[in-house]
This record gives structure tokens, sequence and C-alpha cells, in this order.
């Protein structure tokens, strides 16, 4: 059945396409776009409706009614269920981190006995007792 409708929905979508094609135009050149077609309406002149015009109707009833045959066809055909029934499940929790943390690299301010911002003074007061001469 779905093959059937498949090849219905293929051949109604080919003549559709063939019979769009085939017909002519409304003659809606830019004359008529600002108003000189004068008793046209917006979409051009409503004429009797030819063969192809017919067709057009024909072949889009066959191609909507196909469509819905196709899709209800194929849900009947699944089971009605979740996307993630195929899923594995998710993989196992690495181990936990270790209790013990890293130990902090060294501070060169701690070395010295102090901050950062008393380092520096000390420094140059060691530098200004070395430049000064000895009595």
């Amino acid at each position: 059945m779905f093959i059937l409708l498949t090849i219905f929905h293929v051949l109604a979508s080919l003549v559709l396409i063939l019979v769009v094609l085939l017909q002519s135009g409304k003659a809606g050149d830019l004359a008529s776009a600002f108003g000189g077609a004068g008793t046209q309406t917006a979409f051009g002149a409503r004429g009797a409706a030819t063969v192809l015009t017919k067709a057009t109707t024909i072949c889009a009833v066959i191609f909507m009614v196909t469509s819905l045959g196709l899709s209800i066809t194929f849900l009947r055909g699944t089971t009605g269920g979740s996307v993630m029934e195929g899923v594995s499940s998710p993989p196992a929790k690495s181990a936990p981190a270790p209790a013990n943390p890293a130990p902090k690299p060294a501070n060169p301010a701690e070395r010295s006995g102090g901050s950062p911002a008393q380092a520096v003074p000390q420094q140059q007061q060691q530098q200004q007792q070395q430049q000064q001469p000895k009595k």
C-alpha cells in the first residue's frame, strides 16, 4: 500500500509541475502593477477556466490526498515510543577526587618574613646600608 501511494504521489507531483509550467502568465507587467491595467484586478483578469487550470486543481487535490495518505500509512507501521529508547545508559561515573589537596606553591614574600609590600622596602634598606662607608 505504501509503495502504491508513493508511486501515485510522485506521478501527481510530476504532472502538477508540468501543468503549472505549461500555463501562460496573466500579463502582469509593470503597467498593471501601478494601476495601468484598467479593469483587471490585482491578480489579473478572471477568465474562463481552461483545461490547464482544471488539471492543476485536480493534480493539487491528488497531491494533497496522497501526502495525507502517505503520512497515515507510515504512522500505522511504526510503534509509538520515544526516540531515546534505543540509547544505552550513560557511562559510569568516574572516581571521586582525592581527599588530600595538592600542596600550595611557595610564595617568595613568605620566605622573606613578610608581605610582598614589605619586601621591597627591606631590600632597599639593605642596599643603603651596604653603600654607606664603614666607620
